[in-house]
Protein backbone atom coordinates (compact mmCIF):
# COMPACT_ATOMS: atom_id res chain seq x y z
CA UNK A 1 0.00 0.00 0.00
CA UNK A 2 0.85 3.73 -0.54
CA UNK A 3 1.92 5.58 2.14
CA UNK A 4 2.29 9.14 2.72
CA UNK A 5 5.50 11.23 2.74
CA UNK A 6 5.62 14.25 4.70
CA UNK A 7 7.22 17.48 4.14
CA UNK A 8 8.19 19.90 6.61
CA UNK A 9 4.90 21.73 6.00
CA UNK A 10 2.90 19.02 6.07
CA UNK A 11 4.37 16.96 9.24
CA UNK A 12 1.87 18.56 11.61
CA UNK A 13 -1.42 17.24 9.85
CA UNK A 14 0.11 13.62 10.09
CA UNK A 15 1.42 13.85 14.17
CA UNK A 16 -2.54 15.26 14.65
CA UNK A 17 -3.41 12.38 12.44
CA UNK A 18 -1.68 9.97 14.94
CA UNK A 19 -3.12 11.35 17.97
CA UNK A 20 -7.37 10.42 16.95
CA UNK A 21 -7.05 14.70 15.53
CA UNK A 22 -8.02 16.16 11.93
CA UNK A 23 -6.32 19.27 11.81
CA UNK A 24 -6.13 21.99 8.89
CA UNK A 25 -3.57 24.51 8.63
CA UNK A 26 -5.18 28.26 9.78
CA UNK A 27 -3.28 31.93 8.64
CA UNK A 28 -3.18 33.74 12.34
CA UNK A 29 -3.42 36.56 10.23
CA UNK A 30 -6.43 36.70 7.92
CA UNK A 31 -7.83 33.45 9.64
CA UNK A 32 -8.22 31.74 6.33
CA UNK A 33 -8.45 27.67 6.65
CA UNK A 34 -6.06 26.33 4.03
CA UNK A 35 -4.80 22.65 2.80
CA UNK A 36 -2.93 21.64 1.37
CA UNK A 37 -0.17 22.50 4.01
CA UNK A 38 2.22 25.61 2.65
CA UNK A 39 4.31 28.16 4.56
CA UNK A 40 2.92 31.29 3.33
CA UNK A 41 -0.91 32.47 3.50
CA UNK A 42 -2.16 32.13 -0.17
CA UNK A 43 -4.71 35.51 0.73
CA UNK A 44 -2.47 38.02 2.79
CA UNK A 45 1.12 36.70 2.25
CA UNK A 46 1.43 35.78 5.76
CA UNK A 47 3.76 32.93 7.61
CA UNK A 48 2.25 32.53 10.72
CA UNK A 49 0.05 30.09 11.05
CA UNK A 50 -1.52 27.64 13.25
CA UNK A 51 -3.57 24.32 13.01
CA UNK A 52 -7.12 24.23 14.10
CA UNK A 53 -9.18 21.06 14.98
CA UNK A 54 -12.02 20.22 12.71
CA UNK A 55 -15.13 18.27 13.92
CA UNK A 56 -14.26 15.43 11.29
CA UNK A 57 -17.14 15.55 9.33
CA UNK A 58 -17.85 16.25 5.29
CA UNK A 59 -19.56 15.14 2.98
CA UNK A 60 -18.70 13.30 -0.62
CA UNK A 61 -18.10 15.51 -3.02
CA UNK A 62 -16.76 13.32 -5.57
CA UNK A 63 -15.55 9.47 -5.74
CA UNK A 64 -14.14 7.17 -8.51
CA UNK A 65 -13.68 3.08 -8.55
CA UNK A 66 -10.78 2.47 -10.19
CA UNK A 67 -10.88 0.11 -13.06
CA UNK A 68 -8.59 -1.17 -13.46
CA UNK A 69 -6.66 -0.43 -10.20
CA UNK A 70 -3.41 1.75 -11.75
CA UNK A 71 -1.52 0.35 -8.92
CA UNK A 72 -0.47 -4.04 -8.43
CA UNK A 73 -0.63 -3.03 -4.56
CA UNK A 74 -4.45 -2.54 -4.96
CA UNK A 75 -5.37 -5.35 -7.31
CA UNK A 76 -6.90 -7.65 -4.94
CA UNK A 77 -9.06 -4.74 -3.03
CA UNK A 78 -10.83 -3.71 -6.78
CA UNK A 79 -13.32 -2.55 -6.21
CA UNK A 80 -13.01 -0.16 -3.89
CA UNK A 81 -13.05 3.12 -3.90
CA UNK A 82 -11.35 6.78 -4.10
CA UNK A 83 -13.65 9.75 -2.41
CA UNK A 84 -13.08 13.42 -1.96
CA UNK A 85 -14.70 15.03 1.16
CA UNK A 86 -15.46 18.13 1.56
CA UNK A 87 -15.21 19.41 5.46
CA UNK A 88 -18.09 20.87 7.05
CA UNK A 89 -16.10 24.02 8.29
CA UNK A 90 -14.79 24.86 5.15
CA UNK A 91 -16.42 23.01 1.94
CA UNK A 92 -13.65 24.57 -0.05
CA UNK A 93 -10.98 22.42 1.70
CA UNK A 94 -11.13 19.35 0.12
CA UNK A 95 -9.03 15.56 1.57
CA UNK A 96 -9.00 12.51 -0.72
CA UNK A 97 -9.40 9.37 1.10
CA UNK A 98 -11.28 5.73 0.85
CA UNK A 99 -15.23 5.29 2.50
CA UNK A 100 -15.05 2.38 4.46
CA UNK A 101 -17.40 0.36 7.17
CA UNK A 102 -14.83 0.58 9.89
CA UNK A 103 -11.44 2.25 10.84
CA UNK A 104 -9.55 -0.71 9.84
CA UNK A 105 -11.75 -2.35 7.12
CA UNK A 106 -10.45 -3.37 4.03
CA UNK A 107 -10.78 -0.33 1.31
CA UNK A 108 -13.35 -2.69 -0.46
CA UNK A 109 -15.79 -2.89 2.61
CA UNK A 110 -18.41 -0.59 1.63
CA UNK A 111 -21.14 -1.87 -1.21
CA UNK A 112 -20.23 0.61 -4.44
CA UNK A 113 -24.03 0.97 -4.60
CA UNK A 114 -24.02 2.86 -1.00
CA UNK A 115 -21.87 5.85 -2.44
CA UNK A 116 -24.05 8.82 -2.97
CA UNK A 117 -22.53 12.69 -4.07
CA UNK A 118 -23.17 14.78 -0.75
CA UNK A 119 -23.43 11.78 1.72
CA UNK A 120 -22.91 12.86 5.04
CA UNK A 121 -19.25 11.38 6.41
CA UNK A 122 -16.91 11.23 9.54
CA UNK A 123 -13.71 10.43 9.38
CA UNK A 124 -11.98 7.95 11.34
CA UNK A 125 -8.82 6.90 11.65
CA UNK A 126 -6.51 3.70 10.58
CA UNK A 127 -3.09 2.91 11.86
CA UNK A 128 -1.40 1.38 8.54
CA UNK A 129 1.30 -1.06 8.87
CA UNK A 130 4.48 1.43 7.81
CA UNK A 131 2.91 3.05 11.19
CA UNK A 132 1.56 6.25 9.81
CA UNK A 133 -2.27 7.22 10.71
CA UNK A 134 -4.49 7.97 7.69
CA UNK A 135 -7.89 9.75 7.73
CA UNK A 136 -10.60 7.44 6.51
CA UNK A 137 -14.00 8.10 6.15
CA UNK A 138 -17.50 6.64 7.39
CA UNK A 139 -21.12 7.19 6.23
CA UNK A 140 -22.77 8.88 9.07
CA UNK A 141 -25.98 7.40 8.15
CA UNK A 142 -24.84 3.54 6.75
Amino acid sequence: MLSPVPDDDGAPFWEYTAQGELRVQACTQCDALRFPPRPCCPHCQSFDSEWRRMSGRGRIWSYVFPHPPLLPGYAELAPYNAIVVELAEAPHIRLVGNLVTSPDAALNSVDPAKLRIGAPVKVAFHNTDEGTTVPRWLLERP
